[in-house]
């Protein structure tokens, strides 16, 4: 008996930039994306934690090719500080591993902001994803070893009090390079203050180039899964974009992605010679000059990404357009 080819899913590209959930993680939340639009590929730019809310973007199809863009992209967070308790992980979840009666005043918490904002040195949680021996922190940690995380640099760009809704909590927002922890910034902000603290509530706003207005919910995902018939378990039949085009809808074209690199606007005809593999010559007075970087478009799609070197664009990466 022959054994029926499996449906490897459709392929779909683009970005949905999705408002995952508390309790959510992000490898759950990529599934259930990736199941809901059967989409051949799919990936995610910067692990959110299941305790995290807020702003995972994720990648489909041939828009997993630009993922590194964006982890490479600023970020930023809201979140709250609980004064009194430093913990094991840094944020609630972790069990208690020294107390202080104090509670800084607003005062007290000011000053930290400047020390804090540029290009500081900061130790990652021991319950995080470093790699320490070839092995993830957290299994270390876990296994009850005793770990050194060495410190290091990381940038953070603006750092602001947001709120002090109580005597036990501060609100604070940040905007950071790439590697920063905020359980980090809580956990020394306790440190220095001599209150000790953990994060009690964090949430992502922004991962450049994608903004907070860009996010969808899981709710809004469903519901345009529902109006389009789109149950996972129907999608195989669905050779097109019928049937998903309330999903399709919510997508952010691959190119979002890359706005941090110089555009190079192709024809048709440049398109095609492009998509072969071969340079094209730039022509307009705008034309870029030179880059080690660009990516090149045609009607909206993108084309490929390369280098712009005498006068020409010379295809590294080339995508193949498909919706």
């Amino acid at each position: 008996m022959r054994r029926r080819k499996q449906n490897k899913g459709r392929p779909v590209s683009g970005w949905l930039i999705l408002d995952k959930p508390e309790g959510m993680g992000s490898t759950e939340a990529v599934s259930m994306v990736k199941r809901l639009y059967s989409a051949e590929k799919a990936g995610h730019a910067g692990t959110l934690d299941p305790l995290a809310s807020g702003l995972l973007p994720i990648a489909l199809g041939e828009a997993t090719k630009t993922v590194p863009y964006v982890m490479e992209g600023t970020k930023v967070y809201r979140f709250t500080v609980c004064w009194g308790e430093e913990r094991a992980t840094d944020d609630r979840e972790g069990e208690v591993t020294a107390t202080s009666d104090k509670r800084p005043s607003e005062a007290d918490i000011r000053p930290l902001l400047a020390r804090y904002t540029g290009d500081i040195m900061q130790t990652p949680p021991r319950f995080s994803a470093i790699k320490i021996d070839g092995n993830r922190a957290y299994d270390l940690a876990r296994e009850g070893e005793a770990i050194e995380i060495p410190a290091r640099p990381v940038t953070i760009l603006r750092l602001d009090l947001v709120a002090i809704p109580d005597a036990d909590h501060a609100v604070f927002e940040a905007e950071c390079g790439k590697g920063t922890y905020v359980r980090s910034l809580a956990r020394d902000f306790g440190r220095d203050l001599g209150c000790c603290g953990h994060v009690s509530s964090l949430r992502r706003l922004e991962v450049a180039p994608f903004l907070e207005g860009d996010m969808v919910t899981v709710e809004e995902i469903e519901a345009a899964a529902r109006q389009g018939g789109d149950a996972p378990e129907e999608a195989a039949p669905h050779s097109g974009a019928n049937g998903f085009q309330g999903l399709d809808a919510l997508l952010i074209e691959t190119s979002g992605a890359l706005e941090c690199l110089p555009h190079v606007a192709l024809s048709d005809d440049q398109a095609v010679k492009i998509r072969l593999g071969n340079a094209v010559i730039l022509r307009g007075r705008d034309a870029p000059v030179a880059a080690n970087e660009a990516y090149a478009t045609a009607r909206g799609r993108l084309v490929a990404i390369g280098e712009i070197a005498q006068g020409q664009f010379k295809p590294k990466r080339v995508f193949s357009g498909k919706a």
